[in-house]
């Protein structure tokens, strides 16, 4: 019987921030993720599609996707239609 070793993304995250360049780079992108693991949180929370989701927001699925998966740059006022698509508000803060 093998022994099987349980890697996971916080594992990986956690040996990566060990790595000043990809620190770096990954403090730089937080507000990106941040907002990106909310989204999709509160879309899987409404048991959503980003198809669906893309339908209430009158846009694609692959603009969803795009924030969604941190390569896009959304307006504000795009934000805010899916934050109403999603019944949530919109919150914007400087820390």
């Amino acid at each position: 019987m093998s022994k099987q070793y349980l890697y996971t993304f916080q594992n990986d995250l956690k040996e990566s921030l060990k790595n000043p360049k990809f620190k770096k780079a990954w403090d730089k992108s937080e507000a990106e993720y941040q907002l990106a693991v909310k989204m999709i949180e509160a879309r899987l929370r409404r048991k959503m599609s980003q198809r669906d989701l893309a339908k209430r927001v009158k846009t694609s699925q692959s603009a969803i996707s795009r924030v969604e998966g941190m390569n896009g740059n959304p307006s504000f006022s795009f934000l805010k239609r899916i934050a109403e698509a999603l019944s949530m508000k919109l919150s914007i803060g400087f820390n």
